[in-house]
């Protein structure tokens, strides 16, 4: 039963050995805020900077799907306006992790309606590798 559980923990990330540092993420999608939004929301993520060495420029996507996964919405990024669509990111800093925030109006992609209330997902989408989280409009 014992290796069963160690074996478990190892498996899904638990670290039980002694002294066994588990380095930090190369990406952490975070939950947006507020959550539940209404009627516009804020998606923070943050790149390792060793995501940056030698000067690569990671390429990142964020999109919003409905529960039926059909495309929604592809959100700003702060600070420059730009859809999240293959955009390469830069950081200035890269032996500390960067942070960057997206934004998203609430609104159906290429139009003025307002999204419905309910569940949606979020997916980043960084040198190919996918991160997903849930979130919630309630009117």
């Amino acid at each position: 039963m014992k290796l069963y559980v160690v074996l478990l923990a190892l498996w899904f990330g638990g670290g039980l050995l002694a002294g066994q540092a588990t380095p930090p993420p190369l990406v952490e999608l975070k939950q947006n805020y507020p959550n539940p939004f209404n009627p516009a929301t804020t998606i923070p993520f943050t790149l390792n900077g060793a995501l940056f060495d030698a000067g690569h420029r990671p390429k990142v996507s964020l999109r919003i799907y409905n529960v039926l996964a059909q495309l929604v919405a592809v959100p700003l990024l702060q600070g420059t306006g730009e859809a999240m669509t293959d955009v390469e990111l830069a950081c200035s800093n890269p032996s500390a992790p960067c942070e960057f925030w997206a934004y998203w109006d609430g609104k159906v992609l290429n139009t003025d309606r307002e999204a419905a209330s309910g569940v949606y997902i979020y997916q980043l989408i960084v040198d190919g590798k996918r991160f997903t989280k849930k979130m919630i409009i309630m009117k």
